[in-house]
């Protein structure tokens, strides 16, 4: 986006100065008004973006957040709130598997509570060097439940085989049971829309869901981190955010746009 706004913005200089060389006045004037213009778009979608705004969206079991200076501190315990044949069938979220997938194999994990902590920038920037996400959290959704990147344990192997575990809400417990959603969480699309708002990863980016302007969103329309920058129901002024697709990576390509914060469990 800066690239673009200083390349019109050096076509505008030759203009003004081809155009114009008899008012010099008339220049100033013209000249204050295209740097004003050009500074305020690189603020609206760099320097401005705050995400606090987003916080009141976020309502699992077990989470909560607070904010402390700069970011936000999220605490979950990591369940999902919709059913799962995960659960134990002692607990009324308990439900048997009532999905799509034919291939269905119940892997011998549980849901069990955790002790996640995120702490995630607030203001999020464009990181110079991007770091490459790791197995385990690498974001928290809307519901508590954590994202976890487009690989299987303990080798960074293909969901290939282990998709076949994921329940009706898309998620899957690990073998230490944390509960995570690898690719698109359909509980939470079916409950707010496929072109919602589903969360944040570490370095304060949003996700949002498979859809966009009423179409659907594919890895051809996202940059290597599987974000682009557009407008959102939640930043009309645009924003850079990650999308789930249908397809590997699913939600994140190549690491972090951002710089994480920190993620302790």
């Amino acid at each position: 986006m800066k690239y673009y706004l200083k390349l019109s913005f050096t076509f505008l200089l030759a203009f003004v100065f081809m155009t114009s060389c008899s008012d010099s006045s008339s220049n100033d004037e013209v000249l204050e008004e295209v740097v004003d213009d050009v500074t305020d778009d690189d603020a609206t979608n760099d320097d401005d973006i705050d995400i606090t705004g987003l916080l009141a969206l976020f309502d699992g079991t077990g989470l909560s957040y607070e904010i402390s200076g700069e970011y936000v501190i999220f605490t979950t315990i990591d369940v999902p709130n919709h059913g799962s044949p995960y659960w134990d069938q002692s607990n009324e979220l308990f439900e048997a598997y009532n999905g799509t997938n034919a291939d269905f194999n119940l892997n011998p994990n549980s849901i069990e509570e955790q002790n996640i902590v995120f702490t995630i920038p607030l203001k999020p920037v464009a990181a110079d060097t991007n770091e490459p996400t790791r197995l385990g959290p690498i974001g928290i959704s809307r519901n508590g439940v954590v994202f976890f990147n487009q690989y299987a344990g303990p080798n960074n192997q293909p969901l290939t085989a282990e998709v076949n575990s994921f329940d009706q809400g898309a998620g899957h417990p690990t073998g230490t049971d944390t509960y995570h959603y690898h690719v698109e969480p359909l509980f939470l699309t079916t409950t707010f829309g496929s072109d919602a708002f589903l969360g944040l990863l570490a370095d304060g980016f949003p996700v949002y869901g498979p859809v966009e302007n009423n179409e659907a969103v594919t890895n051809d329309d996202l940059d290597d981190f599987h974000g682009h920058t557009n407008a959102t129901a939640e930043f009309p002024s645009g924003i850079y955010h990650y999308h789930i697709t249908d397809a590997d990576p699913y939600l994140n390509g190549n690491g972090y746009y951002g710089t994480p914060g920190n993620i302790s469990q």
